[in-house]
């Protein structure tokens, strides 16, 4: 393949992620957002951010201390460089993020919704807060100074600290208090307006109180980033044959590797800073400061407390995923399923389809065993329930149950003890593979023998998520699909990666090279060709090179890409064919679809997998066949919302740099034309303004598939 990057069309992953991040802050910037929506996007871009630095930035400074060289194939980059790069690009999103959040609070005062700094409480409120310190947090603190007999602590990845710079009798010491996770992240105040307070401030502000007798200098909240990116695989963890054991190790590890940032809320604590680095080994490249909030994780709380009258009409307006009008509430789901193949498509349509469908499996004679794999959960999950009464009833339960979900393992690693104390089977996958595949086997005997009802998914099995992502579900009784999944299973029980499938696409065995098989197919059609994908990240450099070999025959590429996308479209006698671009808005763009060829000679399929080399090389992946006419137009309906998209869509520019597509035509957002949809097949009402959206969407429909 050579050096990609010489090619002149491909752009770091990092730098582009970070692209990624700063469309999720804008959506902040949208006015026609709702205020308190507004505040939960920046919430989210910060805890992005957080993941960012302790797994990507956290990989890298790993890469910079190994002897090899290690290039960037994408840009040419080093680690080192990479990082420079990093630290220069996110000061400006801290800056943007820090302005947003004060324009948006401003705004939520005028909705009687406060976030106070401490000198802005009324004088009752201020003895209030001091009661309230006296009583509730000044017993639970750990304060503590550093000197000869007090080292330097350990500062744990991610949680809130006051540093403190002290004085006494000419003596200076650094003093510092852990803000203990028990207390809540903010305390309200009485009154009809929403007053509140973060914990973090009020300790701050009675600093002096617990350091008695010395003198502060300077005080600050700060927090360390460490790098979580620790691998289960690795050697250390070797002698371990338990694996739930050694992913309990991981865990603890995780809490204790380098620093890779250290955020501050005070721009004058400079000695503290100066400090910090020599202490943690940074430098000063890696120090952010920012006077809003370091965490905002209380925004999802602050939202649930607030009065319904207040908080309505600063929300949006609220949307419960509905049971598809085609599938019938009170009918078997086994039987709906054995007559027609089904298709959810979440937020916008329930999971529960799916369960009753476990349900009715753990309850039904002629089904025998049923197989899953699991990657993330709910922390509540009737999924689970429902495996646990299928073993409880006899039947033959596997669950495949991936430890390594990352941030998510102690989750994985309880529900894997429930199961197995109700009689699952329980299997955990592979070395140095992650399994990332979202496949349901449910098998059944009968008077012709054995059949298979199968579920493929783009998304997890997390009745939470289902409401907040978009995802695809397949319920099909298609029993070629079905063998096939039997064989998945049956090579995942042997550990077994090189296993053969005749419809499903398997990585790390068949997925990628049938992809490019399926690109080259395109390519011998030339100017006739098209392709249509729809992802959420893009960096695999084969894939990557063959698009623009595609593009450089006449085959026209659309693609829909989320996050990451690491090549960069629309450069001459390169990639003028491609087009890209990313929607964020409302719900989290999850599903991933691969579409090649026109009419009739489509081929179709959804997937768990993205177009990264960690996904097509080094985990487990399906992707499935679409054979069902009705199920392809449900499903070509998604995505010709999403290219009508002018909302919420933005454009991959051939400089690198996103832009909002144009407005002269009549606006469309997918996500919500999607809900109105959803709403209008199970016949409830339909406001006016529904019917307006739905008659636009229709137009353009027509009109798009007049011009195919």
């Amino acid at each position: 393949m050579g050096k990609l990057y010489e090619r002149g069309f491909t752009q770091n992953r990092e730098l582009s992620w970070l692209k990624f991040n700063d469309r999720v802050l804008s959506e902040a910037m949208d006015e026609t957002v709702p205020i308190l929506e507004r505040l939960k996007f920046i919430s989210i871009f910060t805890s992005n951010l957080d993941e960012f630095f302790m797994i990507r930035v956290g990989s890298l400074f790993d890469l910079a201390n190994l002897e090899k060289k290690n290039i960037d194939n994408k840009s040419g980059l080093t680690p080192k460089e990479q990082l420079s790069r990093i630290f220069e690009d996110v000061k400006p999103l801290y800056q943007k993020r820090e302005q947003l959040f004060y324009e948006v609070e401003s705004q939520l005062r005028l909705h009687g919704v406060f976030y106070l700094k401490y000198k802005e409480l009324e004088e009752n409120e201020k003895k209030q807060i001091k009661q309230s310190f006296k009583l509730s947090i000044a017993p639970i603190l750990s304060p503590q100074i550093i000197d000869t007999h007090h080292p330097f602590p350990h500062l744990a990845n991610n949680i809130i600290y006051i540093g403190v710079m002290l004085r006494h009798k000419k003596k200076e010491v650094f003093g510092v208090i852990p803000v203990p996770s028990i207390l809540p992240d903010i305390f309200y105040l009485p009154g009809s307006d929403t007053r509140y307070i973060g914990v973090e401030n009020i300790i701050l502000e009675f600093a002096d109180k617990i350091f008695e007798p010395y003198i502060v200098v300077e005080k600050t909240v700060f927090c360390v980033t460490r790098n979580a990116d620790v691998n289960p695989d690795d050697e250390v963890f070797a002698d371990e044959p338990d694996f739930r054991k050694r992913m309990q190790k991981v865990l603890g590890q995780r809490r204790r590797l380098a620093p890779v940032r250290l955020e501050l809320s005070n721009f004058e604590s400079e000695k503290i800073s100066a400090y910090l680095m020599e202490k943690l080994k940074i430098n000063e490249k890696q120090i952010y400061t920012t006077t809003s909030p370091l965490k905002m994780a209380y925004v999802y709380e602050l939202i649930s407390k607030l009065p319904e009258s207040k908080r309505k009409p600063l929300v949006y307006q609220e949307f419960t995923p509905v049971w598809p009008g085609n599938i019938k509430q009170t009918e078997s789901m086994i039987q709906q399923v054995e007559k027609s193949d089904l298709l959810l498509s979440y937020p916008y349509e329930s999971m529960e389809p799916f369960l009753k469908l476990l349900k009715e499996a753990a309850n039904d004679p002629s089904v025998i065993s049923i197989k899953i794999t699991i990657y993330r959960l709910a922390s509540k999950a009737k999924l689970v329930e429902y495996l646990c009464a299928a073993a409880e009833n006899g039947k033959s339960v596997t669950v495949l149950i991936e430890l390594r979900a990352r941030f998510d393992e102690q989750n994985n690693i309880d529900w894997s003890e429930r199961l197995e104390d109700a009689g699952c089977n329980i299997i955990y996958g592979f070395d140095f593979y992650k399994v990332h595949s979202k496949i349901c086997l449910i098998t059944k005997k009968g008077r012709n023998g054995i059949r298979y009802l199968t579920q493929v998914g783009t998304g997890n099995y997390n009745e939470k998520t289902a409401k907040l992502y978009t995802d695809l579900s397949l319920l099909t009784y298609n029993q070629k699909i079905g063998e096939d999944a039997a064989e998945f299973f049956k090579n995942m029980s042997i550990a077994n990666l090189q296993g053969e499938y005749h419809d499903l696409l398997v990585a790390p065995v068949s997925l990628k090279s049938t992809v490019l098989q399926l690109i080259d197919q395109e390519i011998s059609k030339g100017q006739n060709g098209r392709i249509f994908i729809k992802i959420n990240s893009l960096t695999d450099a084969q894939i990557i090179e063959k698009l623009a070999e595609a593009s450089c025959a006449g085959v026209q590429v659309k693609m829909i890409i989320r996050g990451i996308c690491c090549i960069i479209p629309g450069i001459p006698g390169k990639t003028e064919n491609i087009q890209v671009c990313s929607i964020v808005g409302r719900y989290l763009e999850h599903a991933r679809i691969y579409c090649f060829g026109y009419g009739t000679q489509e081929q179709m399929y959804i997937s768990s997998a993205d177009f990264m080399t960690r996904n097509t090389e080094r985990r487990v992946e399906v992707a499935c066949p679409i054979y069902d006419e009705k199920v392809r137009a449900k499903i070509h309906e998604i995505i010709e919302a999403q290219e009508y998209d002018n909302q919420k869509a933005r454009v991959l520019m051939a400089d690198g740099n996103y832009v909002k597509k144009s407005t002269m035509q009549e606006m469309v957002d997918s996500q919500q034309l999607l809900m109105d949809y959803a709403i209008q097949n199970v016949s409830v009402p339909i406001t006016q303004e529904t019917k307006k959206r739905r008659f636009i969407f229709g137009q353009l429909l027509h009109k798009w598939r007049k011009n195919r």
